[in-house]
């Protein structure tokens, strides 16, 4: 099941224009608009994209929702992630570290680093349908990318270019005043071209020691991940295997997997699932 950090959904909702509803969309998240925000809580990224896509509509300057999300974007709200990226000796070393530890902020997205002859691509590669809560999604992302990258470099940062694949907006003039750069839409990647002299441009708190303490923090969060990736076919499976003795409560599952059932349901809610039997086996876990 495909999640984002529930810090967008926070992000998203503070751009939106002035007198624009935004709390009912929110609490239809689960989440509640006036809690502290937590990066390490996650939604359901199909329920994140149709939150974003809701947003827009209602927003009068909807299609600049996703940049101006992206632009408010910095490092410290992104947790260990972000210190990662800061502490990284040059902008080349952040993005590796995007490279490898994206998926503690979301599962349905990956990013890439590919040496061309033009400069650099940073490609977005993001799983699912390209409706428009996704496209938003992916627009986000790329402005975020740009303004972490501004914020760390110690030289002004702006892309050579940005790709989307998806069609454009009814103007674009607005991205590329954003960007600074050509924007083209209809392209074959979603991505940045960043110049190699950029890359090479150190970071203005960057230290070794630092980032590799954020690295090992990182790998840790990483190996959790994978861990919890596996919570669902280990109660799938715990639930088969007690099925001959009657239909089994979340506290006897909960036991059989060395955990409390308020533990297990706790698990189970952060990743957008919920326990209910509804007959087979494969019906166990309800998104």
């Amino acid at each position: 099941m495909g999640q984002i950090t529930s810090l967008f959904v926070h992000k998203v909702t503070a751009q939106a224009s002035a007198g624009v509803r935004t709390r009912d969309l929110v609490e239809g998240l689960g989440i509640d608009p006036d809690a502290p925000v937590d990066p390490s809580r996650m939604v359901a990224s199909s329920d994140y994209y149709e939150f974003f896509a809701e947003l827009a509509k209602r927003d009068p300057d909807g299609a600049t929702l996703p940049l101006r999300t992206g632009a408010s974007m910095r490092t410290n709200e992104y947790g260990a992630f972000g210190f990662a990226w800061k502490s990284a000796p040059n902008l080349h070393g952040s993005f590796v570290r995007a490279e490898r530890y994206a998926q503690v902020l979301t599962n349905v997205t990956r990013y890439e680093i590919e040496t061309t002859s033009d400069g650099v691509l940073f490609r977005l590669r993001r799983s699912g349908e390209r409706q428009l809560g996704l496209r938003l999604s992916n627009e986000a992302s790329i402005a975020s990318v740009v303004a972490i990258s501004d914020e760390v470099c110690t030289a002004p940062f702006a892309p050579d270019a940005v790709y989307f694949r998806h069609p454009a907006p009814g103007s674009i003039e607005a991205h590329v005043a954003h960007f600074g750069c050509p924007v083209i839409f209809a392209s074959d990647k979603d991505a940045i071209l960043v110049s190699g002299e950029a890359l090479a441009s150190p970071n203005r708190l960057g230290d070794a020691g630092i980032s590799a303490f954020f690295d090992q923090h990182l790998q840790a969060e990483l190996a959790a991940l994978a861990d919890d990736n596996g919570l669902e076919k280990q109660v799938k499976i715990a639930v088969a295997q007690t099925l001959s003795d009657g239909v089994p409560t979340v506290s006897l599952i909960a036991a059989k997997l060395g955990a409390s059932g308020r533990t297990l349901q706790r698990r189970l809610s952060d990743k957008g699932l919920s326990f209910q039997i509804l007959g087979p086996v494969d019906k166990v876990i309800d998104p």
